[in-house]
């Protein structure tokens, strides 16, 4: 068999083992270059009324936290991370179940209460989602299978090129 034909070959096969993964990496990237744009992926971020100053307690942060229903936050554990914009007067607390509630770092007032989806389309693009292990045994694969798309892609696109060149030189000898 000859190099042009493994190279068809392999690129055929290596588009086909890595065309779902791709596919959720494109779809999900292009939602992410969206995400500041378009608040059905990331609520946008409200500003509070005074800036560069945190003047809530922990016991503040919490109890405005637990008047969101939505956010089933009852206590500490329910809060999978904050965010504190000293710059914007605001926090944002994100609950487990992905609500993030946006808060005044002043008065405490609830300035935002929105389904943050950003994280599961990063967890979906990362492919962290689907299995422990996907990141190493199925993203890490698929991204050196695409190199190698690539550089067969590359060799298949010249290919005609240094045939004419070839037959060019072959006449002139």
């Amino acid at each position: 068999m000859t190099a042009a034909k493994w190279n068809r070959k392999l690129h055929r096969w290596g588009a086909l083992v890595t065309a779902l993964p791709v596919l959720v990496i494109f779809v999900t990237g292009a939602i992410l270059q969206l995400k500041k744009d378009w608040s059905w992926v990331q609520p946008p971020t409200r500003d509070g009324s005074l800036h560069n100053e945190l003047a809530l307690t922990w016991d503040e942060i919490l109890e405005a936290a637990r008047s969101v229903p939505e956010a089933e936050v009852e206590g500490w554990e329910d809060i999978d991370r904050m965010d504190v914009r000293p710059g914007r007067g605001m926090l944002k607390v994100r609950a487990n179940n992905r609500w993030e509630v946006q808060l005044d770092a002043t008065t405490g007032e609830v300035l935002s209460s929105t389904y943050r989806r950003s994280d599961l389309i990063e967890a979906l693009h990362d492919g962290s989602w689907f299995l422990d292990g996907a990141k190493i045994w199925i993203w890490l694969p698929t991204a050196f299978i695409l190199c190698g798309l690539w550089g067969t892609g590359v060799y298949l696109w010249l290919l005609p090129y240094l045939v004419k060149r070839r037959r060019r030189v072959n006449k002139a000898s």
